[in-house]
């Protein structure tokens, strides 16, 4: 297909828009593939329109030779399904929520498990069905607080979603693994530097969860990777190293101690090395806790209690991982004069635990542990205070903050930290879903099984956005074949008529050979034209200028910036080769 810049509805912008920060924003609005219409919602122009859809194709063929069947199921979606499975309101403020004409509720869907399941449930009732899996690439809406970076975190977006349904667990992980390795093919075909981390599952449910992170500054996930390249997670789903237990027998005992304007923890360290303990003591010996309250999908709120060594600050997206779907909020000073027990800058173990507030602490704080704390009175801390003898905690939690250099699980080494785009995400639903619509088929024995499910997503205009950053430059986007919107960007840069016709009937020829062709026919200066041509980021230009009375052609690699001069008979045979030999 042969398509003339002189007719295309393109523009072209010089500047950075003002609200943009992502690299991808910038470009993606500059090259005219993208138009803001509100808050984390977008245009998708001609341009932009086909990258994503060529984006999409390489997502259909690999899930097609996977052996998954697309469908297509509504956006719209009533209240009731979601409601039975408790996520209505596990949900929160990120659904799009409203009523219809006749006060029904409806909401726009932000993924479809409830729907594949009652869908597999209305069609399929034996085992001789099983296994399937469907998928839709279809738009999906979230209610973000903070959209922002253009499409990277929208409200408005298109998903590839999939869903397996098996007979029992090894199935399950049948499917999940063929899934892993379908992922695998479809970023490796779009050539996207790509990190596979253990993640959390959050309101999905389910037990195994991994993300695929596309390596990037830009992105909102950060990840931790084991300097012996075995071990990978997303920040939330760091699992800490905790020290073995100690005994108890022969350790200090606990005594309280005046300690007068020490409400943080450095002027706690300050006064204990002047207090002559015998020990210099560092933030790492003191025990920080934390309050917050935590209210479950439609219960009351409740106080928890967080304590994390002193040295580590308390990371809230690892806490509402943790404790998810329920709700987390910090305490504010109505609760704190609601609770007076809660004597802040000094609050310890002991009042927690007298007055049955649920208290969980970092992974490191184990049995025979000893800590220096609040005592639970204004100016007073606890010196000593010994884990498995003093207090005992209701269980542990991931909350502390991950750091370089950190300790990675089973003995892979030491943590290093990156950044990374979401763009696909893996769970093992199990029975999540099929329990909450009681989804059985007639097993092999005559008997009911309760199928298992797994869910797949990914992001697919992230993955547009994400290949804009990685491959952009200096002058502009950078599109590798798989996702560019042209397989060659044709200039004419001559306005000698032999050359203009020469253009003209090469990119026919191009054209007859089944390239997509862009086509600057414009009547524009050769410097805007060679502008243009490498903000919008075709994978292979050709020149025809100066040139062409010689007998030559140039031919641009945008990758590379190599150039190469191709004869004049013979280039389209000859750009044939080089755009098919580099894809």
């Amino acid at each position: 297909m042969i398509t003339r810049l002189s007719h295309l509805f393109l523009r072209t912008l010089r500047d950075d828009p003002a609200d943009a920060e992502a690299l991808s924003h910038k470009l993606l609005v500059r090259a005219g593939y993208i138009r803001r219409v509100a808050p984390g919602v977008y245009s998708w122009l001609p341009l932009g329109l086909r990258t994503l859809r060529r984006v999409e194709q390489v997502v259909r063929e690999e899930m097609d030779a996977s052996g998954a069947q697309e469908i297509s199921l509504p956006a719209l979606l009533p209240r009731e399904p979601y409601e039975t499975s408790g996520r209505w309101t596990e949900y929160g403020s990120e659904l799009f929520r409203f009523t219809d004409r006749k006060g029904n509720d409806v909401m726009l869907g932000p993924t479809h498990e409830e729907i594949f399941t009652l869908t597999v449930q209305g069609e399929y009732s034996s085992y001789k069905d099983l296994p399937v899996t469907l998928y839709q690439i279809q738009t999906k809406y979230r209610d973000e607080e903070r959209p922002r970076a253009g499409i990277l975190r929208g409200r408005e977006f298109t998903m590839k979603d999939s869903y397996s349904f098996d007979l029992d667990d090894a199935g399950l992980e049948r499917s999940y693994r063929e899934h892993r390795a379908t992922y695998q093919r479809i970023f490796d075909r779009l050539g996207i530097e790509y990190e596979i981390c253990a993640a959390t599952s959050g309101a999905m449910g389910g037990s195994a969860s991994e993300e695929f992170l596309a390596i990037s500054e830009a992105g909102e996930d950060t990840f931790v990777r084991s300097t012996d390249g075995r071990y990978a997670a997303n920040i939330e789903a760091v699992v800490t190293p905790a020290p073995p237990t100690r005994p108890v027998d022969g350790l200090p005992a606990a005594v309280v101690h005046d300690t007068p304007d020490a409400p943080t923890i450095d002027t706690l360290v300050a006064w204990a090395n002047s207090a002559d303990l015998g020990r210099e003591v560092t933030a790492a010996d003191t025990l920080k806790n934390v309050m917050l309250k935590v209210r479950e999908p439609g219960g009351e709120w409740e106080l928890l209690g967080i304590g994390v060594p002193g040295d580590r600050e308390v990371d809230m997206k690892r806490v509402e991982a943790s404790l998810e779907p329920a709700e987390v909020a910090v305490l504010d000073e109505s609760d704190f004069e609601s609770h007076p027990f809660l004597v802040k800058g000094y609050i310890g173990p002991r009042a927690l635990v007298e007055n049955e507030v649920r208290f969980l602490v970092d992974p490191r704080v184990v049995d025979g542990t000893s800590w220096i704390t609040g005592a639970d009175a204004q100016g007073r801390h606890v010196v000593d205070l010994v884990c498995g003898r003093d207090f005992t905690p209701d269980g542990t939690i991931e909350a502390a903050d991950v750091r370089e250099g950190d300790a990675a699980p089973e003995g892979h080494g030491t943590l290093t930290l990156a950044r990374g785009i979401e763009i696909g995400h893996i769970f093992q639903l199990g029975r999540k879903y099929t329990d909450a619509f009681g989804f059985d088929v007639l097993g092999e024995n005559g008997k009911p099984v309760r199928v298992t499910m797994g869910s797949y997503g990914i992001g697919v205009t992230r993955l547009v956005a994400a290949l804009a950053e990685q491959y952009a430059d200096d002058k502009g986007l950078v599109w590798p074949p798989e996702a560019a919107p042209a397989d060659v960007h044709v200039v004419i840069a001559n306005k000698d008529e032999a050359a203009i016709t020469g253009a003209a009937g090469l990119v026919e020829v191009l054209d007859a050979a089944g390239l997509e062709v862009l086509f600057d026919d414009r009547k524009a200066s050769p410097g805007v034209k060679f502008k243009d041509a490498e903000l919008i980021g075709v994978p292979w230009i050709v020149v025809v200028g100066r040139g062409w009375s010689d007998g030559t052609v140039e031919v641009r690699e945008r990758a590379t910036g190599e150039v190469i001069q191709v004869p004049v008979d013979g280039a389209s045979d000859e750009i044939v080769r080089l755009i098919r030999s580099a894809s």
